[in-house]
């Protein structure tokens, strides 16, 4: 590297916009605020790709995905070796562990270090793959104190797991005025069952009872939007309830905005293992001063402060979601001081600020190698 220039960063990632999801947008967020690096990412196509990549400061390769998963993963991979031997990196990010296999290769034979970004559900759901990346990484980052456990059962040197969260785009001035009508907001896709939306539909008919104009509104889209419908149609509570569906981000701030509580009481998946690696919806809501209700495990216990900044309860109890939705409805000042102590917090999480300490620890990483 000559004196003067920047390091240069490959960035693999098969989760990046356009396509929707927490680990794109931290990929995404990462990559645009690394300023002392150059980057290029490898990520996998979506239609919308060249429009997308067209506003991403570091070069974009794309690889089509396939409608079987291992021929996808393979294909990644591939290309990712490939860009590494075009881009000559001196440093890899690695956003997923299904990264692992091209990683490993370059770090084995080209001594091209890698540092391994880490989630949570993908390391149970993937076990060769995140002992792999893990174990090899010059350095781990997981997301929560939850997953940097995950890592070091996998097999991870705990010296090795630094812990630094997501970030959140700090929100403008309020989009809306808190509604008339109590609503309590949960904004997820509709894809996983841990989410805990039925549980809510559960505790729905205690919180009418305490809150007879009480609102559940729901933001997001996915396959089990129907199922719930249909469970809050069984229960009786699917006149208070409003699926919106997927919406603009414009509309989605404006229901953070328009609501009084914030509810997504995620519980661990059958097995005990993954689930909500730090839920940074939380902080969000927190940003618009919302409090908020989570369940009491996983990551959710590092992004809600209990008692100051929203309640921590158990997530598989109807009644105890119940209960902490209604103490926030009807304690006005609560509700409002853990909403004050959620948007000062929210601050801390500033995408600036958290890309800086990845890049921190990216330049240490980079240092450690040139050096070891």
């Amino acid at each position: 590297m000559s004196a003067g220039s920047r390091p240069r960063l490959l960035v693999v990632t098969p989760d990046f916009p356009p396509a929707l999801g927490g680990i794109q947008l931290v990929a995404a967020r990462v990559v645009e605020n690394l300023h002392r690096f150059e980057s290029r990412v490898v990520a996998f196509d979506h239609p919308e790709a060249a429009s997308f990549d067209r506003s991403v400061s570091a070069a974009v390769t794309r690889t089509p995905r396939s409608s079987i998963p291992k021929v996808s993963n393979l294909r990644f991979n591939l290309v990712a070796l490939r860009e590494a031997r075009r881009f000559r990196p001196h440093l890899i990010l690695s956003v997923h562990v299904a990264a692992s296999p091209a990683t490993s290769v370059l770090q084995a034979a080209a001594r091209i270090p890698f540092v391994q970004y880490l989630h949570a559900d993908e390391i149970p759901a993937s076990p060769w793959l995140s002992r792999l990346g893990i174990t090899r990484a010059a350095e781990n980052i997981a997301v929560s104190g939850y997953t940097r456990q995950l890592a070091i059962d996998a097999g991870a040197e705990p010296e090795r797991v630094h812990r630094i969260p997501p970030g959140i785009d700090l929100p403008g001035p309020p989009r809306a005025s808190r509604s008339e009508r109590p609503i309590v907001l949960t904004l997820a896709r509709l894809t996983d069952r841990y989410k805990g939306h039925d549980v809510i539909i559960e505790a729905l008919p205690w919180i009418r009872a305490a809150v007879p104009d009480v609102r559940w509104v729901v933001v997001g889209d996915g396959p089990l939007r129907d199922e719930l419908a249909e469970l809050a149609r069984d229960r009786g509570v699917a006149d208070c309830t409003l699926f919106t569906g997927s919406v603009s981000d414009t509309e989605r701030d404006e229901w953070l905005d328009r609501a009084h509580a914030f509810a997504m009481p995620s519980r661990l998946p059958p097995g005990g293992r993954g689930g909500e690696g730090f839920g940074i919806v939380y902080i969000e809501a927190g940003a618009h001063s919302l409090p908020v209700v989570a369940g009491n495990v996983a990551g959710a216990v590092d992004a809600v402060v209990d008692r100051e900044t929203g309640l921590l309860v158990d997530p598989a109890s109807p009644r105890a979601v119940a209960d902490a939705v209604i103490e926030l409805l009807l304690d006005r000042s609560k509700a409002d001081a853990l909403g004050r102590a959620g948007a000062a917090r929210a601050s801390d999480f500033a995408w600036p600020r958290i890309a800086a300490r990845v890049e921190d620890l990216l330049l240490g990483t980079l240092g450690s190698h040139s050096t070891g």
